[in-house]
């Protein structure tokens, strides 16, 4: 196989609010971290054992804005793209790295609200209550895809 593929696939919860960056001729960027977790049983101890991983997301244009306008701290979030690594001068005069995920499609799982009604009330009072507030948020959004911005020449 002659090509490459760089496509990441994630489903966890923001660990804090979306941060907008606004540019000058009207572009714009949101960032926000993902938080995944591992569970497993620890064989000789028999106690169960989660381990968290946190992403750095980075979303553009009219979907950063869609993010910032309906995501917040604790909500469940699918977000697919790439992987992207940078490096920058700190102000300390060191080098730093960082890898992101350049979010292409994303869809919103869950509000932080939901799955805490759910884990309280058993799912039934969360049902009633998403049908009550259909209006603040939607339940499921549909899967968005923003702008593409990569250097292809096709």
């Amino acid at each position: 196989m002659s090509g490459t593929l760089n496509k990441v696939m994630l489903i966890g919860h923001l660990g804090d609010e979306v941060k907008m960056h606004y540019f000058e001729g009207g572009g714009c960027i949101g960032r926000f971290p993902i938080a995944t977790n591992e569970t497993y049983t620890n064989k000789q101890t028999g106690e169960r054992v989660t381990n968290t991983d946190w992403h750095n997301v980075v979303v553009r244009n009219k979907a950063a804005e869609i993010c910032e306008k309906y995501l917040s701290k604790g909500d469940k979030v699918y977000v697919e793209g790439r992987l992207k690594n940078r490096q920058w001068q700190g102000e300390d005069g060191n080098t730093r790295y960082s890898t992101e995920v350049h979010v292409q499609d994303f869809t919103f799982l869950s509000t932080k609200k939901e799955s805490m009604a759910n884990q309280q009330s058993g799912g039934q009072q969360a049902r009633q209550n998403t049908v009550s507030n259909t209006s603040s948020a939607p339940k499921e959004a549909p899967l968005v895809r923003p702008e593409e911005d990569d250097d292809l020449p096709f």
